[in-house]
Formats: C-alpha cells, sequence, structure tokens
C-alpha cells in the first residue's frame, strides 16, 4: 500500500511537472493544454504502452520455434508465479539488457536483447527473466511506462526551452527584463533533472523488489547476482542505444558507460543490489 501512493504521489509530481512549464510557456492556457497532453499520455500509455517501448527498440515479437530456450525458462517462471505466459521479444542489440513492459500481467511482454542471449549462460538467463517476471508480478510495468512517457515529454518540453534560450526567442515572460529568457534556460537545465530524480524515486525500490521476487521464482540467487556482474561490466564497455526517459526499464542501467548519466541513474548500485542477493540466499 505504502508503495502505491507513493508511486501516485510520485507520478502527480512528474505532471506537475509537466503542467508547470505548459504555465511557463502559455500562462494559464499552457497549463491547461499541458494538463490535457499529461491526461492523454497516461491514458495512452496505459493502452498503448507495450507498443510504444518494443517500437522505439525495435523489438520483435517471436516464437517459441524462434526461441526454444528462452521460451521454456519464461513459461516454467510464469507457472511458477501463477501469471499467464507473456510475449516474448527479441532487441536487435548487441548490449545485454531486458526490460518487462505492458499494462498488466495478462498483457505483458518480456524483451531482451541479442546480447544477452549470448553473453548469459542458463542459470544467469533463468535469474535475468526471473527478475523480469518479479515486475510482472509485481505489477511495476505500467507505472514504469507511464513515467517514460511523461519524463519522455519534459525531456522534449526542456529541448524546445534550450533551442528557444539559444535563438533568442522568449516565453511570455520576455517583458520582464529578461525573466522570460533566465525562465528559458531554468527550464532546459532543470527540467531534465526534475525528470530524472522522480524516475529514480520511482524506479530504485521497485528495482530490489524485483531482484527478491526473482530470487525466489528462478530458486536460488546465485544466477541473477552472477548476470548483474555481467551485465555492468557489459554496460560499462559498451553503453546501449537506449533514450534516458526509458532507461528505468531496463534489469540495469542501459547509460551506466555514459559518465554524466551515471549522476542521475536509474537503478540503485549493482554492488548493493549484488549484497542483498547473496544475503537473501544465505538467510534461505
Amino acid at each position: 500500500m505504502y508503495n502505491s501512493v507513493r508511486t501516485v504521489i510520485l507520478l502527480g509530481a512528474l505532471t506537475a511537472l509537466l503542467i508547470l512549464i505548459g504555465g511557463h510557456f502559455g500562462g494559464q492556457n499552457g497549463m491547461i493544454l499541458a494538463l490535457i497532453v499529461a491526461g492523454a499520455m497516461n491514458l495512452g500509455s496505459y493502452w498503448f504502452s507495450d507498443r510504444v517501448v518494443l517500437a522505439l527498440y525495435r523489438a520483435k515479437p517471436i516464437e517459441e520455434r524462434d526461441a526454444p530456450e528462452l521460451y521454456g525458462i519464461v513459461r516454467q517462471l510464469a507457472q511458477r508465479a501463477g501469471l499467464p505466459m507473456p510475449k516474448v521479444a527479441l532487441i536487435p542489440q548487441e548490449t545485454p539488457n531486458a526490460f518487462a513492459t505492458g499494462r498488466d500481467p495478462q498483457h505483458a511482454v518480456v524483451a531482451v536483447t541479442q546480447g544477452l542471449l549470448r553473453l548469459m549462460d542458463r542459470q544467469e538467463l533463468t535469474g535475468v527473466l526471473a527478475h523480469e517476471m518479479g515486475h510482472v508480478r509485481n505489477r511495476d510495468m505500467l507505472v514504469g511506462s507511464i513515467a517514460a512517457t511523461l519524463a519522455g515529454a519534459v525531456m522534449v518540453l526542456a529541448n524546445m526551452a534550450r533551442w528557444a534560450a539559444i535563438f533568442g526567442v522568449g516565453s511570455r515572460g520576455d517583458d520582464d527584463d529578461g525573466g522570460g529568457m533566465i525562465g528559458l534556460l531554468a527550464t532546459a537545465i532543470l527540467a531534465p533533472i526534475a525528470a530524472l530524480l522522480i524516475q529514480m524515486a520511482v524506479s530504485r525500490s521497485r528495482e530490489y523488489k524485483a531482484d527478491a521476487t526473482g530470487a525466489r521464482l528462478a530458486g536460488s540467487p546465485a544466477g541473477l547476482a552472477s548476470a548483474l556482474r555481467k551485465l555492468g561490466q557489459a554496460n560499462q564497455r559498451r553503453p546501449m542505444a537506449a533514450q534516458p526517459a526509458t532507461a528505468h526499464l531496463f534489469i540495469v542501467n542501459p547509460l551506466s558507460g555514459r559518465s554524466l548519466a551515471g549522476l542521475f541513474s536509474t537503478h540503485p548500485p549493482l554492488g548493493e543490489r549484488i549484497r542483498r542477493l547473496l544475503s537473501q540466499g544465505a538467510s534461505a
């Protein structure tokens, strides 16, 4: 109950940020328009979040004949969790990573990169997929997808403000001794940071919970702990071609190799996640 209330508050904060930016650009009418846009985005995210995220990463749904081992592991985990069999999708990227999306367990999709299948042994792959099924079981996917959509909108507006400031285009306050230009600069700099901070608050506690749930579904935390080590090293060496607004959806931060992105990681430290997993195994 606490996590649900906190999530509603945090998503409300992201919506409020979008409305404030709209108010800066267009006054009361801008705030009303931003509220309508935020509402439409929330509604659209509810119904189409899986399609949007999958299209963004060119993920293709696959059948059991395409990857029988992958399918078999997902089916086994779904049965253990008492969940419907999700759709499975393959992302055409060599950097190993994975995410789950969809509005509810009946419409869930588990997506993995080609690099993940090449890097992981069966125990590690089971750990990664169990983590993603943990998100499905904990109903995290919808929250993450809505947060991604709203954060993306905030970042688009921030980019507009940056270009407006570069070309000297003021806002509704440009008659107030340069106040409009200052507002544009503040929006361009602070809005993306605020959006990332809100995403961090939404994502971090959910990753710990999905780790714990995944370890139970897999029967042991060892596979997931080993997979997280490999994933961390691989994403440091070769950051994934990912959008910052959707980084929190992945099992590990796909931008971890980019120094600036690392300052505002949407994921808890890998070392702490591994420590908690191994501690969970020791106490079992």
